[in-house]
């Protein structure tokens, strides 16, 4: 038996910056062409919040930002200097006094001591929410900085909604996703972090973090304000431990530029009028007494800013080799959602529409989005991506280059992390964990590939470039990660500046 291995590099997609100047690699392209929406100096207000201390260490921290900071890391070609906020971004910071909002520390002393023993969490939650809520207004800041000890940024408490009998349930459902990634792959953290990014996640409704709680509650305000979570680690640890003070700035940046509605690159490869889609099915819900699974769908376009919508809600029994899917109605009711969006955003429908799904699609899936699909638009992809076992390693000492496209019988492989040939480095510490991609019905998979590849790239929380996951999936999954804080009614913010 002969079987057929072909391998492709794809070429790395470029990006789109400041008069339309391309380049693979923001941190090289920002300094010298300036964010893609560059209309002249962004002024961009902050807002603080925090105990008095940490406030004080923010703001000293931000201002700092204006100035050039070296990077101290070894490789020059991917962790470049900070060259200040007006030369990166052709940006400034607003610091002003009215706009920061200081903890009260016996307070806080009290109920971050009870919320690790399980109580008081809500009322922990509440004491930032209702600081950060307060800087909220006509004359509210662009975005606002919370900056947290690491007690508050490592605690989590067991989630006192659940009744035993759901508790169990979920105990079972997340040994059973753990068996899972060992099934896949060696128990290594690089490898189960990868494995798990593409899985519902039992344990994020069995546990609530003070981050995830409060996200959720702050997005949930009609003048909510994006929030910039920076830990106090973060600006006390010296350039030798970590990245370099210069990478925490130029991510932190990046970060805070997108959140207050600037825009930093754009992808220069995608079609225009094209939407992509990722649907997944998130954290197991308590909802009439028994649990379910939310259905999440993101939505992203070169034309629009990017979208989430809440689909329907899952009865945990409607499974298919221990994965939930969507029925037929249930899978038109979520394609009617994205498109009725799309339209009502970009004023006209997209001319083709791209699913990305982190499992094999059901017919009753295919079904219910090509009903809807196939009577208003040109043409509908339906695209899965999992983990796989599958490995490949060079001849020599270089891993797989990103972008690369391997076919093995019948199935298809893409590294969307592997060796960076502009860092000339790969950025891991063991061989890099292709995707497996497919379709439901035919459909170019070269071409899926790339576009999934240019999607890797949409990530603005850091200034990197690149991630494992398009960004359809990468938004899924942190909107899926909010939704056991929301009750079964509410629909979560749209916007993915929240969630980034």
């Amino acid at each position: 038996m002969t079987v057929q291995l072909k391998i492709d590099v794809l070429h790395e997609p470029m990006l789109e910056f400041s008069n339309g100047e391309l380049d693979v690699d923001p941190r090289r392209a920002l300094p010298l062409s300036g964010p893609s929406d560059n209309r002249g100096e962004k002024v961009i207000r902050l807002g603080f919040v925090g105990l008095a201390d940490d406030v004080r260490a923010a703001t000293e921290w931000f201002s700092r930002l204006e100035q050039f900071m070296p990077a101290q890391e070894k490789n020059s070609q991917r962790y470049r200097d900070w060259p200040g906020l007006k030369s990166a971004l052709n940006a400034r910071f607003e610091i002003d006094e009215r706009q920061k909002r200081i903890i009260d520390s016996s307070k806080y002393q009290l109920l971050v001591s009870e919320a690790h023993r399980g109580q008081k969490f809500g009322e922990l939650v509440e004491l930032f929410e209702d600081a950060i809520a307060s800087l909220y207004g006509d004359e509210a800041p662009d975005c606002i900085v919370l900056c947290i000890k690491p007690e508050l940024g490592d605690l989590r408490a067991a989630n006192p909604g659940l009744s035993p009998e759901e508790r169990h349930a979920l105990e079972m459902v997340r040994a059973e996703e753990e068996s899972d990634q060992l099934a896949l792959f060696q128990p290594t953290p690089e490898e189960l972090e990868a494995a798990s990014a593409l899985q519902t996640m039992a344990d994020d409704l069995l546990f609530r973090t003070f981050y995830r709680a409060l996200k959720a509650r702050i997005m949930s305000d009609n003048q909510a304000v994006p929030v910039q979570i920076i830990r106090r680690e973060t600006i006390d640890r010296p350039d030798e431990k970590g990245h370099s003070h210069a990478t925490r700035a130029w991510n932190a940046a990046v970060s805070i530029y997108y959140k207050a509605k600037g825009i930093p690159w754009r992808p220069a490869d995608l079609p225009k009028n094209v939407c992509f889609v990722g649907v997944s099915f998130h954290h197991m819900k308590k909802r009439g007494g028994h649990l379910v699974y939310a259905s999440v769908a993101q939505a992203y376009s070169t034309d629009i800013e990017p979208f989430a919508i809440k689909g329907a809600n899952i009865d945990h029994n409607q499974k298919r080799d221990r994965q939930p899917y969507l029925d037929e109605d249930q899978a038109s009711g979520l394609m009617e959602q994205i498109l009725n969006e799309y339209e009502k955003r970009a004023g006209v429908s997209p001319d083709r529409v791209v699913v990305h799904k982190t499992t094999h699609y059901q017919p009753e899936e295919e079904t219910g989005f090509r009903k809807v699909a196939d009577g208003r638009i040109a043409n509908c992809d339906l695209v899965w991506l999992r983990n796989t076992s599958f490995r490949v390693v060079r001849k020599g000492t270089e891993e797989p280059w990103r972008g690369t496209l391997c076919s093995l019988d019948q199935h298809d492989y893409l590294f969307t992390s592997g060796y960076v040939p502009w860092w000339n480095e790969f950025p891991g510490m063991h061989i890099p964990a292709p995707l497996e991609i497919g379709s439901m019905g035919e459909t170019d998979i070269r071409a899926r590939a790339q576009e999934i590849l240019a999607l890797t790239k949409m990530n603005w929380n850091s200034s990197d470039g690149i991630t494992r996951l398009p960004i359809t999936l990468l938004f899924a999954k942190r909107v899926g990660e909010l939704m056991c804080e929301l009750s079964d009614n509410a629909t979560p913010n749209p916007s993915y500046r929240f969630y980034i």
